[in-house]
């Protein structure tokens, strides 16, 4: 692999004013929408919460298992639980062997509180770095991934995904004095917001690079489930026998339509998921145990998945015939978000007003969800995001609104 003098990379404050780059991207779209009261009835694209029903079963089995809420969970997670998401990545994925429910999967509360803690384990974990420990992220990135960074003492290096790079981190350019202090780094795939999904290649080329300079590969993969063509893969695919330097993160917010019940899990390298365990043990937040039982309900039963991605199907159908070609628009191959460029209409702070006052619908600024590289570009400005979690006729009332306005 091609290594260049530098990565063209840092950490960059952001497009914000000091300090406010860091804040969340919600908060900070809420601010820029506050003067303005919306023309039309509001929907909101703006937050990836999914609205599609919650799967039948999730009442009796908590229900079922009610007293169990007088119980201190265990933060490595119940056998039950374990079990049965070791058995959904073995029937899910080609790994290159079962996974051990024991030493290899840890339950989580939500996938956003593990790849933030993960980060933290990570700069502990890893050997030895040449000069100032680094994290490497996706630009732009879920916050979690930043803010873990952070309370790991790292030096956050963002990585550009553009059209250009097929919105994935373009490894060829990561030179070999950052790799050297590298102690992980953050790949989304389906990634947020665009929905790119990396290549086996892409995670046999990771890996090998990650295996050779010592570095954990934090996989977030909880969009993994929402696709309507072809199923992405996962990085455990690609880890090897022992999945060594490999942790994938799964959650049930998307998958399941259970945003509100924080269950998710860890899977992958025995010996990082050992520290993890260690350090979750005394500071992480443990998953009550009867919703651990509706996770094993969950992770067994896939026909209300795949209702869940005939529902996306339907509404990236819509957004196929109403969007077109308009504004970049490409159906993602992953996830339920829509990427969309206006920097030809004013630019993304100023569109997500307009669509805003004048269509009632709300969208988030891209330049919120990203930060400036060096040279001064942030590879989310000019770009709106929109997550089609809402029901299709609203849906399709919102992406008729945005035409109307944006055209």
């Amino acid at each position: 692999m091609a290594m260049i003098a530098s990565s063209g990379v840092a950490q960059g404050a952001g497009s914000a004013p000091a300090g406010q780059a860091e804040r969340s991207p919600f908060l900070r779209t809420t601010e820029l929408l506050a003067p303005y009261q919306p023309a039309k009835p509001l929907i909101t694209l703006s937050l990836g919460e999914p609205q599609h029903p919650v799967p039948s079963f999730v009442g009796p089995v908590l229900a079922k298992h009610i007293a169990e809420f007088g119980r201190y969970p265990l933060a490595k997670g119940i056998e039950p639980f374990r079990r049965a998401a070791a058995n959904w990545l073995s029937i899910r994925f080609q790994l290159p062997r079962p996974i051990d429910p024991e030493s290899e999967i840890l339950v989580l509360n939500g996938s956003r509180e593990g790849l933030f803690s993960a980060a933290i384990t990570a700069a502990r974990h890893v050997g030895p770095r040449k000069g100032r420990p680094a994290i490497l992220m996706p630009n732009p990135f879920y916050p979690a991934y930043g803010a873990g960074a952070r309370a790991a003492g790292c030096e956050l290096i963002y990585l550009p995904t553009t059209l250009a790079n097929g919105f994935l981190p373009d490894l060829d350019t990561l030179d070999e004095a950052t790799l050297a202090r590298t102690v992980a780094m953050f790949i989304a795939s389906p990634a947020n917001p665009q929905g790119a999904v990396a290549s086996r290649d892409y995670f046999t080329r990771l890996k090998a690079l990650a295996d050779r300079y010592g570095f954990m590969i934090l996989s977030d993969e909880c969009y993994s489930e929402i696709y309507t063509r072809q199923p992405p893969g996962s990085a455990l695919e690609c880890a090897g026998p022992d999945f060594t330097n490999v942790v994938a993160f799964q959650s049930l917010s998307k998958r399941s339509n259970l945003p509100g019940m924080r269950v998710g899990f860890a899977a992958g390298d025995g010996k990082f998921l050992a520290a993890f365990h260690e350090f979750r043990n005394v500071a992480a937040p443990q998953v009550p145990v009867p919703l651990q039982h509706v996770a094993v309900a969950a992770y067994s039963d896939e026909t209300h998945v795949e209702e869940n991605r005939r529902l996306y199907r339907i509404k990236f159908d819509l957004a196929d015939q109403i969007l077109g070609s308009r504004y970049g628009y490409v159906r993602p191959a992953g996830g339920f978000c829509v990427w969309l460029d206006v920097s030809e209409r004013g630019g993304d702070e100023a569109a997500t007003v307009k669509l805003y006052r004048d269509a009632g619908v709300r969208v988030i600024p891209g330049s919120y969800l990203s930060r400036l590289q060096p040279d001064g570009f942030n590879p989310g400005a000019g770009y709106i995001r929109l997550a089609l979690v809402s029901d299709s006729e609203s849906t399709a009332e919102a992406l008729h609104r945005l035409v109307e306005i944006l055209d």
